[in-house]
């Protein structure tokens, strides 16, 4: 009885896992988000818009949107600590 129980355990981890790892794996191949720090290095070397959105795979309209100002903070302390 007790091996009926450890082989349904088994399988029932098993199958969380492949759930799990299938969930995840069809998100990240979704095509809805363009890296931004990958559009902004390639228009700092150089390359338009439309040439990004077509080496991303994403649109012009998401590429655009990666030009707002920068979130991270750095902009404004031009990647100097702040002294404490």
């Amino acid at each position: 009885m007790s091996d009926a129980f450890r082989k349904l355990g088994i399988a029932a981890a098993l199958g969380t896992l492949l759930l799990a790892g299938g969930i995840s794996g069809c998100s990240s191949m979704s095509s809805d988000h363009v890296d931004c720090n990958v559009v902004k290095l390639q228009a700092e070397s150089g390359r338009s818009d439309a040439e990004i959105a077509s080496a991303v795979g994403g649109s012009e309209a998401d590429v655009a949107k990666c030009h707002g100002s920068e979130t991270s903070g750095n902009k404004t302390t031009q990647g100097v600590p702040s002294t404490y």
